[in-house]
Formats: structure tokens, sequence, C-alpha cells
């Protein structure tokens, strides 16, 4: 097979990885931001951090990415809290965060 086309498919994988890993990363933000505005508290940096990513297997048996991210939040801009999220695909699949906003945020 031509070295072409073989760096061809394997950048091709690369976009594609990096384009689930954006996408991923913009849910995330939007689940962060949201939560903190429905506990009333202060998204700290304005962003969410990819803290790790790992293979899970789904309930239809097909391998997919976990991503985990964190992101810090202040109730009263003197104190600094950090609340995790993960992602499977694009589902929410645990939350832990500011207190009030857990029955916004749904996991499914």
């Amino acid at each position: 097979m031509p070295t072409l086309v073989i760096l061809m498919i394997v950048g091709a994988i690369a976009a594609a990885l990096w384009s689930s890993a954006r996408a991923a990363a913009e849910r995330a933000e939007v689940l962060g931001r949201n939560a903190c505005r429905a506990a009333n508290v202060q998204l700290l940096d304005q962003t969410v951090h990819a803290t790790g990513v790992r293979l899970h297997r789904g309930a239809d048996g097909r391998l997919g990415f976990e991503r985990s991210f964190r992101f810090e939040y202040s109730s009263g801009g003197d104190d600094r809290n950090v609340g995790r999220l993960v992602l499977r695909g694009e589902e929410l699949v645990y939350f832990s965060g500011p207190a009030q906003a857990a029955s916004v945020v749904h996991l499914h």
C-alpha cells in the first residue's frame, strides 16, 4: 500500500478523534455552565478541563470513549469548589457540583 494512502488514513483518524474530543469538551462546558447558572454560582475560569479519557463498552457492545472533565465554581467569590462530570459519547453519566444544580442536570 502506498505511503501516501497510509498517511491519509492516519490523518483522517486523527481528525475524527480530535473532532470528537472537541465536541465532548464543548458539551461538557455547556453542562457545567448551565449547572452553575441553575445553582446561582459562578463558573470560575469560564471553562471546563478534560481530566481523562478511556474506552468504554456500551450496552450495545460497541466501544466508545468515556471522557472526564472538571470545573471550578464559587458561591460567594471567596471560595473555590470543584465539580466533575463524565460523558460517554454525548451522554452525561456522572455529575458532581453545585448541590442546587443536581435536580436540573439530568443524567440521561
